[in-house]
C-alpha cells in the first residue's frame, strides 16, 4: 500500500508538470489543437486516473468501494458516487422542461462513445470538433500563407487608365461591411470561447480568461442576430449576379489565373465569388444562424431541452468553423491577394484595367450599355473618368 501511495502521489505531482509543459508548448507554437482533448479534460480526466490508477483493478475490493471508504484511499475521490448516479433514476426540482430528468438517456455523437447524453455531447465536441476544427483553420492560415509567399500578390497586368468604374455602390458596401465586421466580432468571440482555453488560459490566467470568455459570449449572443439580418439583404443584394453561368466555365477553366497565367474572363462576380456566395453564405450561413438562433432560445415553438441544445451547438460549431476557413480565403483575395480589390470595396470604384484583368466580360457588358458604368446617382453608359491617366 505505501508503494502505491508513492506512485499515487508521484502520479500526481507529475501530471500537473506535463500539462502545464503542454499548455506552453502549444502557446509558443501558435497551434490550437496539438492536444486538445485532452486538454480540454483536463480535470475530469485526472479525476478518471485518480479513480482508476494503474493496476487499481487488481487491487482487493477497489471496485467495489462505497464513497466513504474510497476517501480514505484517495481523498476527494468521490467517483463511487457518480458511479452509482449514473446507474439509477434521477430527478430535479428545476423549472425546466426536464425538471424530472437528473441524468440524461443514453446516445452517442460523432465521435463519442454510447454514454449519457452529456458526456457524448463532451466525448464529440473533445475528440473531433475541437481538433478536426481547429487543424482546419490552422490549415488555411498555413496555405494561404505558403500561397502568399510562393505566388505573391496577383498584380495588375495594364497600366490604368484613370477611367473608374462604380462596382459597388454606396448600399452595397455599407451591406457587405455592416456583415462583414458582423462575421469578424462572432468569428474571433467563437475561436476564444471554443479554443481559448488551449491558447490563452495558460498566458492570462483563470480570472482574466474569465471575465474576456464571459464578456466575448455575451457580444456573440447579441451579434449574432444582427448577423443574420445583415446576411440576409447581403443575399437579396447580390443574388442577381451570382447566378451561375456558362459565361463562368472560361475562369474555371484558367482556375482564375490563381496559379499563373492569364485570368480567364468572367461576369461581375467570377465563379470563385460564386461558390463562396452559395457554398459560404447562403448555406453555411443559413446552417449558423439558424443553429445560433436556437442556442440563444430565439425561435418560437422549439422546447429547449439539453439534447436539443447540444444537437445545435455540434451543427453550429462544424457550419461556423468550415465557413470561418472559407471566409479567411475570400479576405485574402479581397486583401493583399489581388491587387486593387480592396480599393473596390472601400470606394466602390475600380480602375477600367483592373477591370479588363479580371472581370472582362463585366466590362464588355459596360461597354454595350448592358449595365451602367456608375450606378448610383446619374447612370453613365461607359467608363467614368477619375483620375487622368499618368504619362
Amino acid at each position: 500500500m505505501s508503494q502505491f501511495r508513492m506512485a499515487l502521489t508521484t502520479g500526481c505531482m507529475a501530471r500537473p508538470l506535463v500539462w502545464l509543459l503542454l499548455a506552453a508548448a502549444l502557446a509558443l507554437s501558435g497551434s490550437l489543437i496539438a492536444g486538445p482533448a485532452c486538454a480540454a479534460s483536463a480535470s475530469s480526466a485526472a479525476l478518471m486516473e485518480r479513480a482508476a490508477p494503474p493496476g487499481a483493478a487488481r487491487l482487493p475490493g477497489y471496485l467495489r468501494q462505497d464513497n466513504a471508504e474510497r476517501a480514505k484511499v484517495q481523498p476527494g475521490n468521490n467517483a463511487p458516487m457518480w458511479r452509482g448516479i449514473k446507474e439509477h433514476a434521477g430527478f430535479s426540482s428545476l423549472p425546466y422542461p426536464e425538471a424530472g430528468v437528473l441524468i440524461q438517456p443514453q446516445t452517442h455523437y460523432a465521435g463519442s462513445a454510447f454514454t449519457s447524453a452529456g458526456e457524448a455531447w463532451r466525448q464529440s465536441r473533445n475528440t473531433v470538433l475541437i481538433p478536426v476544427g481547429g487543424w482546419l483553420l490552422v490549415i488555411a492560415v498555413v496555405g494561404l500563407a505558403g500561397f502568399f509567399l510562393i505566388r505573391g500578390k496577383i498584380r495588375m497586368e495594364y497600366k490604368p487608365t484613370g477611367r473608374k468604374l462604380e462596382r459597388f455602390t454606396l448600399s452595397e458596401r455599407v451591406i457587405h461591411w455592416t456583415a462583414a465586421l458582423c462575421f469578424v466580432v462572432l468569428a474571433v468571440s467563437g475561436i476564444v470561447m471554443m479554443f481559448g482555453k488551449f491558447f490563452l488560459l495558460p498566458l492570462i490566467g483563470g480570472a482574466l480568461f474569465g471575465w474576456l470568455a464571459y464578456g466575448l459570449k455575451t457580444i456573440h449572443n447579441f451579434v449574432g442576430p444582427l448577423f443574420g439580418i445583415a446576411l440576409l439583404l447581403v443575399l437579396a443584394t447580390f443574388i442577381r449576379d451570382n447566378i451561375p453561368s456558362k459565361r463562368d466555365l472560361a475562369w474555371v477553366a484558367t482556375a482564375g489565373g490563381l496559379f499563373g497565367g492569364r485570368e480567364g474572363p468572367s461576369p461581375r462576380f467570377n465563379a470563385g465569388e460564386k461558390v463562396f456566395f452559395w457554398a459560404g453564405w447562403l448555406f453555411l450561413g443559413a446552417i449558423a444562424v439558424g443553429s445560433g438562433l436556437v442556442l440563444d432560445k430565439l425561435v418560437p415553438d422549439v422546447v429547449f431541452t439539453r439534447g436539443v441544445m447540444q444537437l445545435a451547438e455540434i451543427v453550429h460549431a462544424s457550419a461556423t468553423v468550415v465557413l470561418m476557413a472559407m471566409s479567411l480565403a475570400h479576405i485574402y483575395l479581397g486583401t493583399i491577394g489581388v491587387e486593387g480589390a480592396l480599393e473596390g470595396m472601400r470606394t466602390g470604384y475600380v480602375d477600367e484595367s483592373w477591370a479588363k484583368q479580371h472581370h472582362a466580360l463585366w466590362l464588355d457588358d459596360i461597354n454595350a450599355g448592358k449595365i451602367a458604368a456608375q450606378r448610383s446617382g446619374q447612370s453613365v453608359q461607359a467608363p467614368v473618368p477619375m483620375v487622368k491617366p499618368k504619362g
